[in-house]
Parts: structure tokens; sequence; C-alpha cells
């Protein structure tokens, strides 16, 4: 009895395991029923499990056969209804290529331009927002047309953006409806007409390309010119790149690259030609950022552009050029407005602001009290400030070019030695030449450019700070302030030489010598008088001056004051002249020799500066000692007393003095002395021709 329950017992088991694995095979996928199939064969029931699955096959096929019986007049309905639907799709297919044969007919043209043109009037708007890698510019604008209006305040190409600003930049496919394309491109396809579609699409493109390379004739006149010009072209691109990437074929790269290589080359000489018209540097400037961003935009889509940051080094030029012309205007109001006086200092507080202007030490000058005077005038801080202005200039174009430090180094100096070699130096010429320049402002010339030469090193360190480019660098250029401002110093000390000859010339001609005078002065001429005092009162100016400067210009002074006197002495015109107007000469001409003797300038040695007078007083001392026993005895040696006096000199001088008595023969006591004294002088000329001519032969 209980083995009989026990039996049963696993017979119900045996049933249940078995349905269990049925359900399984109709669940499980078919790739995963080894190890159901692995438990029927291992267990030991598996002939009644066999079975099973015959029944349950047998069921499943009853179920199929009804299912197929209800359902098959639907089917037969279905395959009728397919049947006519083929009928009327070929009917359809039919009047599709019918009504495409009319279009290509009547508007094959006008159809697919309005389309493409469509996508061309999207794209001198979209010029694709980008963010390159590192910058924070909204690199162009992407407005489009009359779908998406912008406002004017957002179509800034330089607009900075919020670097945290995490906003999803539109693309391509957000700003242009391709949809046209998309649908040419299908319908083509469709009719088996794909490359006649797609050479048609690439032959209107390069002409569209032509006319959106085709800058208008006053591109150069602003900014947005440039901008306009830049986004037409970005737009134009960014289609083809999309294009390139959604249509499998409809454009390829070698068909871009070489749309590119002509863009590349009619961009550049676009560029060369308006940008030439530019004379604004901060225009130019802002043409470089703009080019830049071009660039790195267009690098983004793979194009690539080195030729554009090639042209920006000659655009650099140009920059350099616009900035030597501003800065020449700079410096011309500086120099005009200056006062030429030393700079006045009342306080503690305008006394640091003007070193903290310009680099100046001198601890004599810090010692002094309030008020004092800076050695320079303004024209000092205002133009070294000014060089360190146009430095920063150079800089901000060096910017984004991807140049080393060492070129940015070698720009900013070589740009900087233009300005100082050509502008400033210029601007300091002109002033020196000026016909109203005073002696005066030349001495503060001098004065000051010895200061700015000073302070080169200065420029040197600030160069070198900005670059991080150390001046022993081997490639380094120097700068060649100090070269500047020495030339402008001499060109202001042959100024003063020059300038001073013509002051004792003004003088000069307020001379009025009575030559055939009979009296004897005792004190030297007025206008004499007044030159000295002048000459007093300019040396007076020149204790500032480098020593050697004073003392060239005071000897420069005496030695053409000497000149010009022998040349007043012995002139063609003076026809006669008098013992009484020798002496009066006499006295003038050792006034002279007293302001030499007096030391209007410091550093001469005793009488050096009296030398200059030499050739004058050895000659008045033999015509007024009547010495020529000793003149004709000593001439020729070394140790003569008249070694300055030339025996033409001489000569001429003395036949001025021939027939002198003839004018005296109303006294008739004097007649025969007279006779005697024109025998005498006819000796002595006789004897000076003889010693000429041996002297020439």
């Amino acid at each position: 009895m209980e083995r009989g329950k026990m039996a049963e017992a696993e017979s119900l088991e045996t049933a249940a395991e078995h349905e269990r694995i049925l359900r399984e095979i109709e669940s499980t996928d078919t790739a995963c029923i080894g190890p159901t199939l692995r438990s029927v064969y291992d267990g030991e029931e598996h002939g009644r499990f066999m079975e099973k699955l015959e029944t349950r096959i047998r069921n499943h096929d009853r179920e199929i056969e009804k299912m197929c019986n209800f359902h098959y007049q639907g089917f037969v309905d279905s395959i009728t209804e397919l049947l006519k639907v083929r009928g009327e799709a070929q009917k359809l297919k039919n009047q599709v290529t019918d009504t495409n044969r009319k279009l290509q007919h009547e508007g094959k043209e006008a159809q697919q331009q309005r389309n493409l043109d469509n996508i061309i009037l999207q794209q001198p708007r979209i010029g694709s927002k980008r963010k390159p890698k590192k910058d924070a510019y909204t690199i162009f604008d992407t407005e489009i047309g009359s779908t998406s209006p912008k406002s004017e305040q957002d179509s800034g190409i330089l607009d900075v953006e919020d670097e945290e600003d995490d906003e999803e930049v539109p693309g391509a496919q957000d700003l242009v409806d391709f949809s046209p394309v998309y649908r040419c491109l299908h319908i083509y396809s469709v009719l088996g007409a794909r490359e006649t579609f797609e050479n048609y699409y690439r032959k209107q493109r390069r002409k569209q390309a032509r006319l959106v390379l085709q800058p208008p004739s006053n591109m150069h006149e602003t900014l947005d010119g440039y901008r306009k010009y830049f986004n037409q072209i970005v737009g134009f691109f960014v289609v083809e790149d999309h294009i390139l990437h959604t249509t499998q074929g409809l454009v390829n790269r070698a068909y871009i690259d070489e749309l590119w290589e002509m863009a590349l080359s009619k961009t550049i000489a676009a560029l060369r030609t308006h940008s030439s018209y530019c004379s604004d540097p901060n225009l130019v400037l802002d043409l470089k950022n703009l080019i830049v961003l071009f660039a790195d935009t267009l690098q983004v889509y793979g194009f690539p552009v080195n030729q554009l940051f090639d042209m920006l080094l000659e655009i650099r030029d140009q920059y350099s050029e616009t900035l030597l012309k501003k800065w020449s205007g700079i410096f011309r109001n500086i120099l005009d407005s200056d006062n030429y006086s030393p700079i006045p200092v009342t306080s503690e507080e305008i006394y640091k602001k003007v070193v903290g202007q310009f680099p100046f030490q001198d601890t004599e000058l810090e010692k002094q009290p309030f008020p004092k005077k800076f050695p320079f005038s303004e024209f000092v801080p205002k133009v070294y400030n000014q060089i360190k202005e146009f430095i920063y200039a150079c800089l901000k174009f060096s910017e984004d070019l991807h140049l080393s430090s060492t070129e940015v180094d070698d720009m900013i100096r070589k740009s900087t030695n233009l300005l100082l070699t050509r502008t400033l130096s210029s601007s300091l010429q002109n002033v020196i030449k000026r016909k109203n320049i005073g002696l005066t402002e030349l001495v503060q010339i001098i004065i000051n450019t010895t200061h700015l030469e000073k302070s080169c090193k200065y420029l040197e360190e600030f160069i070198t700070n900005i670059t991080n480019v150390l001046p022993e660098t081997v490639h380094t250029t120097k700068l060649y302030g100090t070269t500047t401002f020495k030339d402008a110093r001499h060109a202001a000390e042959e100024e003063i030489y020059t300038n001073l000859n013509q002051k004792i010339d003004q003088f000069l001609q307020l001379a009025d010598y009575d030559w055939m005078t009979g009296d004897l002065g005792n004190k030297a001429s007025d206008y004499l008088v007044d030159l000295i005092a002048f000459l007093r009162s300019t040396f007076a100016v020149f204790t500032h001056l480098p020593g050697k400067v004073a003392q060239t210009a005071c000897m420069s002074a005496c030695k053409h004051l000497a000149t010009s006197l022998m040349q007043l002495l012995l002139e063609a015109e003076v026809r006669q002249l008098t013992l009484g107007a020798l002496q009066q000469f006499n006295l003038d001409v050792r006034e002279c020799e007293q302001f030499a003797r007096s030391g209007p300038v410091p550093g001469f040695q005793e009488d050096t500066l009296q030398l200059a007078f030499i050739d004058l007083r050895q000659l008045l001392d033999l015509f007024l000692q009547w010495d020529w026993s000793t003149y004709l005895a000593d001439y020729g040696q070394p140790t003569c007393k008249y070694l300055r006096v030339n025996p033409v000199t001489a000569l001429t001088l003395l036949e001025k003095m021939k027939d002198t008595s003839r004018k005296n023969n109303m006294f008739a006591q004097f007649r025969k002395n007279e006779r005697d004294k024109q025998k005498l002088i006819d000796t002595v000329a006789k004897q000076l021709r003889g010693l000429i001519s041996s002297h020439h032969s």
C-alpha cells in the first residue's frame, strides 16, 4: 500500500516536471534551450516526456490551422488590394516621370535655383558660433534673415562670452533649412539621375562661391564691411561641410578642398588690396582680430589656414606703418606744445608724480628744498611714456598669431627701433631746424635728449618684462635709442653754433665804422658792447649743458666773431682807412679779448679762448706799432712775433692806408713827414710783394 502511494507521488512529480520543461521550451529562445533539453535526457522518464511533447505539438498545429482558416479570407483580400495598389503605383510613377520631364523642359533651373538660393541667403548670416578651445570669443553672427531677427547689439563679432556659459551653440542644421536640397537629391535618386543633380549642385555652388568671394568696393572703410565678407565665406563653407556629412556623396572632400583653395587665394588677394587703404591702426588691429577668428573657425572644420597667418605677418608690417604715422602726430603735438623750460616742482607729490612717469634719480636734487626744478622739460616724460604706449600697441597685434616669445620680442624691438630712428628722430630734427627756434629751446633739447638717452636701458627692461626674452639672447635685436638721441643732440649742438653765428652777424650789421676818422677813440663801439653782453647772457644759460658742448659753442662764437671782424677790416668796399680808425677797431678787439679772458664758460685752460683773436691781435699790433722791420726780419721763423700775420693780409691793409696823407695836405708843415711816410709805405709794400712772390715760388 505504501509502495503504491510512493509510486503515485513520483508519477505526479515527474508529470509536473515534464510540464515545467515544456513551458520552458515554449518560452525560451532557441539559442538558450540547451540546458533545458539536457535536464530531459538526464531524467529517467524521457520516453514519457517525448510522448507529452508530441501531444503538445499536435495541439499547437491544430491552433495554427484554426487561426489560418479564420484569417484566410482577409489575407486573400489583402493580396487583391496589393495587386490593385501596384497598378496604381505604376500609373503614379508614370505620371511623376511625365511631370518631371515637363518641369525639366519648362522650369528646370528656376526650380532648383530657388532651393539652392534659399541656402545661400541663409549662409551672409550663418557664421556658426563656435568657441576656440582656449578662447572666449563669439566667432561669427548667427542671424538667419527674417526668420530669426537679431538686434544690432548682438551682432558684434568680438563680443566676449561668459566662460561659464555652457549653453549649446546652434549648428548649421539649426540655422538653415536643408530640406530643399535633400528633397531634390531624393527625387533625382528615385529617377536614377543622382549624378546629374550632383554635377548641377556643384556647378551652381562654384558660381555662388565666386559671388560670395567678391568683396564690396568699400569693404575697407569700416570693420562691418570686413565682418560681413568673412561671415559670407564662413557660412558658405559651414553649409558645404554639413552637406558633406549628411548627404553621402552630394559633395566630397576633394571638391570642398578645391573650393577652399580658390577661396583662400581670392580672400588673401582681396585682403591685401583693401587693407592697403587702411590708415587707422585701430581698424587694422580689429581686422587682424577678425582674420584670426576667421582662420580659427575654419580650422575647426578642417580647412588649412596657414596662408592666412602668413598674410597676417604682412598686415603686421602695415600695422606698424600706421602706428608710426599715428605716433608721428603724437610726437609733433608734444614737441610743439612744450615750453622748453625745466619742470618746476612745488611739492613732494608733484616730484613723485614726475619720477613715476620717467626714470630719474638725482640725490642732490632730492635734497634741495621746494620749490625746485627738474633739469628737463615736460616733453621728456611725455615722449618716454608714448614710447611705452607704442610698445603696448605693437604687442596687441602679436596676440593670437601663434608666435614664439622670441618672435614677439624681435617684432616689438624692430618696430620700436623704427619709431626711434625714423619717427621720433624726424620730429626732433623738425623742431631743431625750425626758423624761429631760439638758443634757449636748443639748449633744453640737448638737455632733454641727454636724459632720454639715459632712459634707453629702462625701455630695454620694459620690453624684456613684457616678452620674457632676455636682452643677452643671441638673436635679440638691440634698441637704437642711444643713437637716435645722440644724433638729435648733435644736430641741436650744430644748430646752436649756427644760431649763435647768425646772432653775431646781426650785431655786426649794426657796425658803423668811420674808416677815415682822424680822432682817437677811448671806448669800444656800442654795437660790440651789446654783442658781448648778449654772449655773456647766452653762455650763462649753458650751465646745464654738457661741458664740451658749452665750450665748443663759446669757442665757435669767438672764432666766428674774430673771422667776421677780420673780414670787416679787409673787405673791398673799405678802400682807405686811417690810423685813427685802426685805433677804434683795436679798442673793439680788446673788448673781445677781455670777454675771452673773463671765462664766460668754465673749463678753458688759461688763454685758450683768447687764441680765437690772435690773428687780429698780431695784425693790429704790427700796424699800430709800425714794427715792419721785426716782421720782415723774422718772417718764416717759428719764434716770429707776428707769426699769425699773412703777408697778403698785411699788404691788403697797407694798400688801404697808402693815400691817406693826401687827405691831410691842408697842413703844410706836415707835408714833408707825410711824404716820408708815403715813401716808407711804398717801400714796405714792395718788400711784402717780394716776400709773397718768393713764398709762392
